[in-house]
């Protein structure tokens, strides 16, 4: 939704909307991580055992059994997506705001429990921070429909909830002794996804937690200057064995956050070396493996593509960066007005 409002793409990015309001519409507790193109649910995992897969890769896996998963995340995701649709002009509907505060209330009964985090982990679910920053987001997101666009809701219950959430996340999710958030509660491992805390608006850039945090993840995660989404040796988080390449789109993520506590010439350097990686028709794939010198994973990747799209705003000065970001909203007015 940002990367769409942003460019301009407003027919898109309201087409999106509403393929996203269809496919969790019904009961909040089923709200799933991923749906078909065609909003199926349904999305059976199973391995195509006769297969060696790319480069001996087993198992080859048809389906993706994480549409099950507990992801606490992706109801952040989903109203802050909305809230976007929102702030740029494209207005809520009743059913739409119903729904919401459907999610929002499910949220509120569900938002402490542990969780199998942003990147699908197939070990123990745990408290992951990331999962909570955005569970903050998504009350924060609530109480601004309500103050800034005469929502109805229980908007003292919801600062409430917002305020008790960000207590919680900076006493049990940070580490004082190394001035850095951390990947769970109680976990000295980090975690890409630390770097989305001010791009949320969970704690502003110039918070000293921020610089701990962005210097802590790159020093931690950084591979030859590309960044790993976390560890995997660390406590076997995901339950898998193996390592993996360097995820793109976390990397498009150091860029904004390094952007953003001020290191714009690193920033901008990192992004060049970035876009060195497109293939001859300008795609990127999921990962990058940076001694074989070759792209892996899904290819091509939306995810990796989405995150190019949004630093490339950032860094030419079209967008700024955090949740309240001024400069969509007026792209997508220009582009209303031109149409």
């Amino acid at each position: 939704m940002q990367a769409l409002l942003g460019t301009g793409y407003v027919a898109e990015a309201r087409a999106w909307r509403e393929w996203l309001l269809r496919a969790v519409a019904g009961d909040p507790a089923d709200l799933q991580i991923m749906y078909g193109l065609d909003g199926t649910r349904r999305l059976p995992e199973y391995s195509l055992d006769w297969l060696g897969g790319y480069a001996g890769s087993r198992p080859v896996r048809v389906g993706n059994a994480a549409s099950g998963q507990l992801q606490l995340d992706v109801w952040g995701e989903v109203l802050d997506g909305l809230h976007l649709s929102r702030e740029a002009g494209i207005a809520a509907t009743e059913a739409g705001w119903d729904l919401q505060r459907a999610l929002l209330d499910y949220l509120e009964g569900n938002w402490q429990q542990p969780d199998n985090g942003l990147w699908e982990v197939r070990g123990d679910r745990r408290q992951f921070v990331h999962s909570k920053v955005l569970a903050w987001t998504a009350f924060d997101r609530a109480v601004t429909a309500v103050e800034h666009h005469g929502l109805d809701g229980p908007v003292d219950r919801w600062r409430s909830l917002r305020a008790g959430i960000h207590a919680e996340v900076c006493a049990k999710g940070f580490d004082e002794r190394r001035n850095t958030f951390t990947q769970s509660y109680g976990s000295a491992a980090l975690d890409a996804a630390l770097l989305l805390i001010p791009r949320v608006g969970f704690l502003p850039a110039a918070d000293p937690r921020v610089a701990g945090t962005v210097e802590a993840v790159r020093r931690e995660l950084c591979q030859d200057g590309f960044l790993l989404r976390y560890r995997s040796e660390h406590e076997n988080v995901d339950g898998l064995a193996g390592s993996e390449g360097a995820f793109l789109t976390c990397t498009f993520w150091l860029v904004d956050a390094l952007y953003a506590i001020g290191h714009r010439d690193e920033a901008e350097k990192l992004f060049e070396r970035m876009l060195g990686l497109r293939n001859d028709v300008g795609m990127l794939s999921e990962e990058y493996d940076p001694v074989a010198r070759r792209h892996l994973g899904n290819s091509p990747q939306a995810f990796s593509l989405v995150g190019l799209v949004n630093s490339a705003r950032l860094l030419s000065g079209t967008s700024t960066g955090t949740a309240d970001d001024a400069a969509a909203q007026h792209t997508w007015r220009s582009a209303r007005s031109r149409t």
